[in-house]
C-alpha cells in the first residue's frame, strides 16, 4: 500500500464516496495533530492521496513517517 520514492512515503486510498473519504481524513487529521506530524495530502471525491516525509530531517523518510503510516493503516481498517 505505502511506497517509498523520492524521499516520501506515499499511498492512495479509495472510499465509497466523498463523505467516507472526508471522515477518514478527519480521523487522520486528529492523529497527525497528536503525532505533531502533518501529511501532504489531496482529496478528490472518493480518493485520498497522502505523502509523508519529515521536514525537520531534511524532507526525508524517517521512523516518524513510518509510524504515522502504520497508524493511518489502522484507521483505514475501519473503512474497508
Amino acid at each position: 500500500m505505502w511506497t517509498e520514492k523520492d524521499n516520501q512515503l506515499s499511498a492512495t486510498f479509495h472510499f465509497k464516496d466523498f463523505s467516507q473519504a472526508f471522515a477518514f481524513m478527519t480521523e487522520v487529521a486528529m492523529l497527525a495533530e497528536k503525532h505533531e506530524h502533518h501529511p501532504l495530502w489531496t482529496n478528490v471525491w472518493n480518493r485520498v492521496e497522502i505523502n509523508l516525509s519529515t521536514h525537520d530531517a531534511g524532507d526525508i523518510v524517517t521512523d516518524k513517517d513510518r509510524d504515522l503510516a502504520k497508524a493511518i493503516d489502522r484507521i483505514l481498517t475501519r473503512y474497508q
